[in-house]
This record gives structure tokens, C-alpha cells and sequence, in this order.
């Protein structure tokens, strides 16, 4: 059975419920719980709940609401019956042509696997979306099998292009814009993560699952011009 979390006051806005000092199973699932809890029963003052791999930030008015009021309700509801919500299954086309997946070899030689191998590892994995971080729509997926991780580059890399598939670890990430990154990159996806919805601006929900789906290079060029 897991300890009651701390409640930590952030600034005169913000209250970081602490569920743990790392991510477990049972920890990340009630972080999720709470989420969906505050989503279904808000209080006066409600703005957001940001979920973390062991945390959540829940942010409110403060001429509405207090750092008491809310850590009230979010002991309430941490106190009632919950069951989350069915978690949505995303299917992320990949394309693992050599051109795409710069870093495949590389990874392939550093696990001691063939590039098929690494890719079957990659396809057959189910992800789990953990938290949003660093940069808009990036999206934490966690479920990198044991066989392909490896970790992060010792230097960042630059103008890496939206859509790529990056390992580190046990996550992994379909990046959303040209930018910097240490992390492993496998293949691309055309699929676009952020949707241009401004009440759903991101594909995925924390708790969604995603599984990655092989796509030729024509089939990811048509789709990517699409």
C-alpha cells in the first residue's frame, strides 16, 4: 500500500501532490487516477493538472481558491473509490529506412542485435504515454524492451527532424519540431502528434497506449505529403 503523498506548495497558483521519489507501476497509476479525479470532480478555481512520472501539479486561481482548500479536495479524492478510465490505443506508423534512422546500426551494434532485430523489438513493444516534457507534444512513451536500451548520446545532435523515433533508456519519443536531441534515432513517423485542436492540441493523453506500426519509405513519403 503506497504512503500518502506529500502536498508541496508552488508559489501562490500551484500544489505539487508527491506520490513518490520514482516512477513505479502503482505510483504513475495513481498519479493517473488523481488526474482523471480532478478532471471528473474539479474545485472552484480549478486551472490544470499537470501529470509527472510521480507527480502531479495542479494549478488554480488564487482568488478563487487556496494551497489548503485544494489540497483538501485532492486528499478527498484520493480518499474515495476510483477506477481509471480505459486508456486509448494509438498506432504510430514508422518508417526505419536507413536515411530515417540514423542512429539504427549504432544501436543495433551496441546491443549486440541485428538492425531487424532492434526493429522487431521496437514493433512488438507496448508504450505507455508517462507525462508531456521539454518541449510542446513531447510526449514520454515508456516500454523500451530491456534488449535495446542503451542510453543517451555523451552530445546532443542538431536540426533533428520532427517526427523522429528517439530511444533513451526506457522511453522513448516521435518528436514534434526540428530541434536538438542525445537521444537514439530509429526511424520517423509522418503521423503528427501536435493536432492543431486547440481543446485537444496533443494526439495522446497521459495513461494512452502506443504501438508502432512499419511503413515503407513510399508509404511514409505519400503520407508524409499528405
Amino acid at each position: 500500500m503506497l504512503a500518502p503523498p506529500l502536498l508541496r506548495p508552488v508559489a501562490e497558483h500551484g500544489l505539487l501532490v508527491e506520490f513518490g521519489a520514482l516512477m513505479t507501476p502503482e505510483v504513475h497509476e495513481r498519479v493517473l487516477q488523481l488526474d482523471a479525479a480532478l478532471t471528473r470532480q474539479p474545485f472552484p478555481g480549478f486551472a490544470e493538472a499537470v501529470p509527472g512520472s510521480a507527480t502531479l501539479l495542479v494549478r488554480f486561481d488564487p482568488l478563487v481558491a487556496d494551497h489548503h482548500s485544494v489540497g483538501a479536495h485532492v486528499l478527498a479524492l484520493l480518499g474515495a473509490p476510483f477506477t481509471a478510465p480505459q486508456p486509448r490505443l494509438h498506432e504510430m506508423p514508422v518508417c526505419y529506412d536507413a536515411e530515417l534512422s540514423p542512429d539504427l546500426r549504432d544501436v543495433a551494434a551496441a546491443t549486440g542485435l541485428s538492425p531487424d532485430e532492434v526493429i522487431a523489438q521496437h514493433l512488438a513493444a507496448s508504450f505507455e504515454v508517462s507525462m508531456y516534457g521539454f518541449a510542446p507534444g513531447y510526449a514520454y512513451l515508456t516500454g523500451v524492451p530491456q534488449a535495446i536500451r542503451v542510453p543517451r548520446k555523451p552530445a546532443a545532435i542538431r536540426d533533428v527532424p520532427r517526427g523522429s523515433v528517439l530511444i533513451a533508456g526506457q522511453q522513448c519519443i516521435v518528436s514534434t519540431l526540428t530541434m536538438p536531441t542525445g537521444w537514439s534515432i530509429i526511424g520517423r513517423s509522418p503521423r503528427r502528434v501536435l493536432t492543431g485542436d486547440a481543446d485537444h492540441p496533443f494526439l495522446f493523453e497521459v495513461g494512452d497506449r502506443v504501438r508502432f506500426t512499419r511503413i515503407t519509405r513510399a508509404e511514409f513519403d505519400w503520407m508524409e505529403g499528405a
